[in-house]
């Protein structure tokens, strides 16, 4: 019989997570818990001096750091609750009593940052402070918080990317939705184009995207190839485009260009910025190095876990590194490596708490779709039952430009710890199995995209898995979406439902979006859902949408939202609650106060999969969670 483990002790935070060694060799910096946020650590590198905090956010825990080429400061980004206004905080090392000094004050704006690394103490930052949907760009002097206007978004620019030195490119939409990547010419203040690519082949832009060591040409993944993406780099000068590197059957791991706190696909030089290896994603990661030095380091430390390596960091000297590497069942362990001598040695696990043993893995298994596609999936299934006629949780990833992956998932191992087997499934539309399958989804949503997680629940059921009679369907945003359309499309399919954070009318998402955010829907919700503006696409979205099908749903529902979303706003949930609740259906709902489009406090996580435990257990006819 498996151990019972408590909701507390899967979503507990983690003792210690995101460490990266210091520029200079001489320190290492650490999430960790104080007051129940993560906040900053720091500690020096032989592990004889005390863990020092440098961060003291009460509010909300800290994801996203950096260290500096100098010492003495180190960066991160923090938002309000959720409202994904990010602004940069400056900490100072060598002042331990000295407060944070938030480097970016201007209300309502948000701001992303690259260092100069080949400009000691500057960084690139872009900022819309001018106008919500417009960022411009700026030099930040890190000691004196000192802001000089590099250039001012002419009205198109979606991002700017600076090389090592400071010159600056840039990706814009068109008129056309197509994809245009431009340099900035400082003197005349005006974009030179590079080149232009059809926005229909790049989703969500194009990723990833650097710029080389010599400031000379752009890292791009490339979508020529429909059926995976490959690593070529531009000539900025030319344009002309040659390949760098490429997988014979994977595209490059595209999973931080939705989530930006994973670590990059391209892996780079902290001292000459060059590429050494990239990452690709299958069932598995993938790793592919292109300088020779760096795979010798790379078979030394693989062989410290059975894992995917994660983040990775090194000092300047390429000497140390510290590692660390996700396993379904052993998550996070980080490693202190030393290429000079060959040693290494563990510096902490996240979850120590929890027992490899007490863990379930996670099975890749491929499901063929009713016309004929490869579902790419993972099958979760749990410990000392026969995993034959078991309750069933299909959990649809967000997105839905975006995958699930392989790796250890607080949530699918507390659902296997209570007795169901767990089903992800990468349907069409998800990324990371090459244009033509993402565009597979184009005008398919409440369609074929939702088929594809019907015949999953239909392989499950006829593998002797899952009881047909006992399915339930959880997901988040695009996720929380499909679990409605579920409960409206095909109420008969499942027996509870879980929303959370998602769609319930894709006309009202689209016109609450952040202003931000609504220039660049041509080449995805626009392409694969629709224009609201546009009335004939219009009456299609509302017949894709469930608010409009309410008087289907006779499933369980629980809804899940955060009063502080900006991409899918409460509205979405209220409305949804109200229609039902007019029509006197009891439905449970949730909502925090100080969320966003993801819950990220501890007492509200621990809060939320309470409920969604206790929900589950009610209506597939588990035991009740203790």
């Amino acid at each position: 019989m498996a151990t019972h483990i408590s909701v507390e002790d899967f979503f507990r935070p983690p003792i210690r997570a995101a460490a990266t060694i210091s520029p200079d060799g001489s320190r290492i910096a650490y999430l960790a818990p104080w007051k129940n946020r993560l906040n900053v650590w720091v500690h020096g590198v032989d592990g004889g001096d005390e863990p020092r905090r440098v961060t003291a956010d009460e509010t909300r825990s800290v994801t996203d750091y950096r260290w500096t080429d100098d010492p003495r400061w180190l960066l991160y980004a923090q938002d309000s609750g959720g409202d994904e206004n990010w602004h940069i905080y400056r900490v100072d090392l060598d002042e331990p009593s000295a407060p944070v000094v938030d480097l970016t004050p201007f209300p309502g704006a948000r701001a992303y940052y690259e260092l100069l690394a080949d400009r000691p103490g500057k960084a690139m930052v872009g900022i819309n402070n001018r106008t919500p949907e417009l960022a411009d760009a700026y030099e930040l002097d890190i000691a004196t918080g000192e802001l000089t206007l590099l250039a001012e978004n002419p009205g198109k620019v979606a991002g700017w990317l600076p090389s090592r030195s400071g010159e600056l490119f840039a990706f814009s939409l068109t008129a056309d939705g197509d994809v245009e990547l431009s340099s900035w010419d400082a003197g005349d203040r005006a974009l030179r184009t590079i080149k232009v690519y059809d926005g229909a082949d790049y989703t969500l832009g194009i990723w990833p995207m650097a710029v080389t060591a010599d400031g000379k040409g752009l890292l791009l993944g490339s979508n020529r190839n429909p059926e995976h993406t490959t690593l070529v780099r531009l000539d900025v000068a030319t344009g002309e485009e040659t390949e760098v590197d490429s997988h014979p059957t994977l595209s490059i791991d595209p999973r931080a260009g939705v989530f930006p706190t994973l670590p990059s696909p391209l892996i780079v030089s902290r001292r000459t910025g060059e590429l050494l290896a990239v990452r690709y994603l299958g069932e598995r990661q993938v790793i592919q190095t292109v300088d020779d030095q760096f795979a010798t380091v790379l078979a030394s430390v693989e062989k410290l876990s059975g894992g995917d390596l994660t983040a990775i960091s090194s000092d300047d000297s390429g000497r140390r590194w510290v590692v660390s590497f996700d396993d379904d069942t052993n998550p996070g362990v980080t490693y202190l490596y030393d290429h000079a001598t060959g040693e290494s040695r563990e510096l902490f696990r996240p979850l120590p708490h929890l027992d490899p043993a007490s863990l379930v893995p996670m099975t890749p298994v491929t499901i063929r779709s009713r016309d004929g596609l490869d579902l790419h999936s993972y099958l979760t299934l749990p410990l000392g039952t026969e995993p034959r006629g078991l309750p069933l949780v299909l959990v649809v990833h967000g997105g839905p430009w975006a995958r699930d992956s392989w790796g250890f998932q607080s949530g699918t191992q507390l659902l296997a710890n209570r007795g169901y087997a767990v089903l992800q499934v990468n349907f069409r539309g998800s990324t990371g199995y090459g244009q033509g399958f993402v565009k597979a989804a184009i005008g398919e949503f409440a369609g074929k995209m939702h088929d594809d997680l019907i015949d999953a629940v239909n392989w499950a059921v006829d593998q002797g898995y899952a009881d047909r009679d006992r399915v339930a369907i959880l997901g988040g945003s695009y996720g929380g979406y499909a679990a409605l359309v579920g409960v409206t499309f095909t109420p008969d399919v499942f027996a509870a439902a879980v929303d959370y954070v998602g769609i319930s009318s894709l006309a009202n998402f689209m016109r609450t979006l952040p202003e931000v955010a609504r220039p660049h829907l041509a080449n995805n919700w626009h392409l694969f859902v629709g224009d609201p503006d546009d009335p004939d696409q219009l009456a299609d979205m509302l017949a894709r949408s469930p608010i409009t099908r309410v008087d289907q749903i006779r499933t369980p529902l629980l809804v899940i939202q955060g009063a502080n979303d900006v991409r899918v706003v409460q509205a979405e949930s209220d409305n949804l609650v109200e229609a039902l609740r007019a029509r006197g259906v009891d439905v449970e709902y949730m909502v925090k106060g100080d969320e966003g489009h993801g819950f990220v406090n501890p007492e509200n996580v621990v809060d939320l999969w309470r409920a969604i435990d206790r929900f589950l257990a009610e209506h597939l006819g588990q035991a009740a969670a203790r």
